[in-house]
């Protein structure tokens, strides 16, 4: 019987960075790993920011053959010609950013805890969904995504799913045969050597030592 196969790593900006230096530190990490997707996922909202670190930050990526999205900002993907959008909204703005970026773009959406907002973003178009927070801090509603939501979701559907938030080593070696993507940001960007952390992280994933 074989091994099933190891989730893919989706990777996510930190909320804040440097842009005279993050660049090459994100280069670093997608020239030692294979990353299946980069999420630019930005804290403020200066549009010029914004603007300055997408331009960063694609041009690191597709250097490397690794597509990036947007945390919620259709209106800028569409205008910067990035690979398309995560959406912190569950389904609510699926068919509307599906509309605006056309049928070849990435359409993600985070869809918490919900089963049914995941079914809903699925049948609206998405891409993948993703749940979380996985570890850390908790929604709101003090709710946490657990392994059997993403087990659940395996055995009933095929739209892909991504983990994220507060992900450790523990949670890695739970969810590799239930999730199709692991979203690592923070986990790996407040280590002096990222590349390094990322390392540790997907040998944990494989179930070797943390």
């Amino acid at each position: 019987m074989s091994e099933p196969e190891q989730p893919q790593i989706y990777l996510v900006t930190p909320p804040e960075f440097d842009l005279g230096s993050f660049p090459d530190r994100l280069a670093a990490v997608l020239d030692t790993h294979d990353i299946a997707c980069l999420r630019l996922s930005l804290a403020t909202r200066d549009e010029d920011r914004i603007l300055r670190a997408a331009d960063a930050c694609r041009e690191v990526a597709h250097r490397f053959d690794v597509a990036l999205v947007i945390d919620t900002h259709v209106v800028l993907a569409k205008r910067l010609g990035l690979d398309g959008v995560h959406l912190a909204d569950g389904a609510r703005s699926v068919r509307f950013a599906r509309k605006e970026l056309g049928p070849d773009a990435i359409v993600g959406a985070f869809c918490g805890t919900s089963r049914h907002d995941g079914m809903t973003a699925g049948e609206a178009g998405a891409d993948y969904v993703s749940f979380g927070p996985v570890g850390g801090g908790a929604l709101g509603d003090g709710s946490q995504a657990d392994a059997e939501l993403f087990q659940w979701w395996s055995e009933i559907v095929e739209l892909p799913v991504v983990a994220e938030g507060g992900l450790d080593a523990d949670h890695l070696r739970r969810l590799a045969p239930v999730t199709d993507f692991v979203a690592l940001g923070e986990e790996i960007w407040q280590a002096e050597d990222a590349s390094a952390e990322l390392s540790a992280l997907i040998a944990a994933m494989a179930g070797g030592p943390a």
